[in-house]
């Protein structure tokens, strides 16, 4: 059970950062070029456990936290609200580049790329911090906290999927394009805008909730 609303501003927000060049992008489109999307599929399956991993121990801190105190938790969602601005702020500002780590990978078991995929994903502090600081505005404490866990959770892997997937299948594209400095600034622009405005919609919320 999730709170519509909340439910459907959280897709745009985590769809936007999901999307965009990280870690996790990147090394699903160097393994997308270099062995192939269905060899990669190993390494999304280990991504996507360590994204849930990540996921849920958020979500469950942010659980403990409101039954500990409603009023802290309005505060760390205030918090998260102001994150989400701060970055999506910084996202405009940028003339983001990244690198592909060019590597040969053909004869990695499946076991090896989804480890790679799995530390990958939980070995990021900026990811850790995200979902800390993503997670709390979302809950709606007067709904049970169990079923919003399992639906973020279903909405979170999905969409990842579809993000790797994306840079897997379409490698050489993107890269192409984004290795287009002007290009890539109008992606960030646009995506900071985004993530910016739904930060500044969630601190409206928590404020209202505070007063």
């Amino acid at each position: 059970m999730l709170n519509v609303e909340l439910a459907l501003l959280f897709i745009p927000a985590f769809g936007l950062a999901s999307i965009m060049p990280g870690m996790c992008m990147t090394l699903s489109l160097s393994m997308g070029m270099s062995i192939g999307v269905k060899r990669t599929l190993w390494m999304m399956l280990g991504e996507l456990t360590g994204v849930a991993t990540v996921a849920i121990l958020s979500v469950a801190g942010a659980a403990s936290l409101l039954l500990a105190s409603p009023l802290a938790f309005n505060l760390l969602s205030l918090g998260g609200a102001s994150y989400l601005i701060y970055i999506g702020y910084g996202m405009m500002r940028s003339h983001a580049t990244f690198h592909l780590a060019k590597q040969q990978a053909r004869w990695l078991s499946p076991t090896h790329l989804m480890s790679q995929g799995f530390i990958t994903a939980t070995s990021n502090p900026k990811g850790w911090a995200f979902f800390v600081a993503l997670m709390p505005p979302f809950i709606d404490s007067s709904l049970p906290l169990a079923p919003q866990m399992a639906g973020y959770l279903l909405i979170i892997v999905a969409i990842e999927f579809s993000s790797l997937l994306l840079y897997a299948s379409g490698g050489q594209f993107l890269k192409n394009l984004f290795s287009d400095g002007r290009a890539m600034h109008r992606v960030m622009l646009f995506s900071g805008g985004c993530i910016a405005f739904i930060g500044a919609l969630m601190a409206y919320r928590s404020v209202l909730d505070l007063l």
